[in-house]
């Protein structure tokens, strides 16, 4: 038999718990970049992935996937229909064959161009709704639990 759990430890856990509270946020965050960015054709993961490969080398899969908190096979998988809309390249390294570099082509610049003005006035009406408008405060709070 199972012991059944009280309610208030319900209670407990979604008044307190950091891991609802933040992929709550989360989710409220990304239907709202998704929904910005919808004009110019891009989910926000795309958003972010594109711009994690705007550098002035192109970067292996290592350290975007990384930077994104995503493991190589999630970011694989994220890469196939930038790719396929010719956003993306997946190139041989030439100095080291076994490795890929992931090249954003003129088109994935082009769809960071449309999208960025999009961005920067979703992110700043995110950020003026803040309480307290501090949002160093919270990035680095974000950056602590990372």
């Amino acid at each position: 038999m199972s012991k059944k759990i009280p309610f208030d430890a319900t209670q407990e856990v979604r008044d307190t718990c950091l891991c609802l509270h933040v992929q709550r946020a989360a989710r409220a965050l990304a239907k709202r970049f998704d929904d910005a960015l919808r004009p110019a054709g891009l989910t926000n993961g795309q958003f972010s992935l594109l711009m994690a490969l705007n550098r002035p080398q192109p970067p292996s899969i290592a350290p975007v996937a990384t930077l994104l908190a995503m493991d190589r096979t999630t970011l694989t998988a994220a890469l196939k229909p930038l790719e396929r809309d010719g956003m993306v390249r997946i190139e041989i390294d030439p100095d080291d064959r076994r490795s890929r570099l992931l090249v954003l082509t003129d088109a994935g610049h082009l769809a960071l161009a449309r999208a960025l003005p999009i961005w920067r006035a979703t992110h700043a009406d995110v950020e003026a709704g803040l309480p307290d408008q501090d949002a160093d405060r919270l990035r680095a709070s974000l950056r602590a639990l990372a």
